[in-house]
């Protein structure tokens, strides 16, 4: 198991990124959460499995359909064994 810490620069904010971002990380079996920041980045942090960790990046680097990304940062943290994704205020 691994757990990273994501940001996500760009037009990220108002096009469903952590509503979609929500929908790939049930698909990909992902926990964690995401939520947006006040300098309209996204910002999330995502456990599993490395390779559906590493599938999730590829995706927080693309982003929804009408997302722009224009930079992405991950460092790895301490897995917690954290369930479940949600959409975080």
């Amino acid at each position: 198991m691994v757990r990273v810490h994501v940001t996500v620069h760009g037009r990220v904010q108002g096009v469903g990124f952590r509503f979609s971002a929500r929908v790939e990380a049930q698909r990909l079996g992902v926990s964690g959460w995401v939520r947006n920041r006040s300098d309209g980045a996204v910002e999330a942090e995502l456990e599993g499995e490395s390779a559906a960790v590493e599938s999730m990046l590829e995706w927080f680097d693309e982003g929804p359909p009408g997302a722009s990304v224009t930079s992405l940062s991950s460092a790895e943290i301490e897995p917690t064994g954290a369930r479940g994704f949600r959409v975080a205020d």
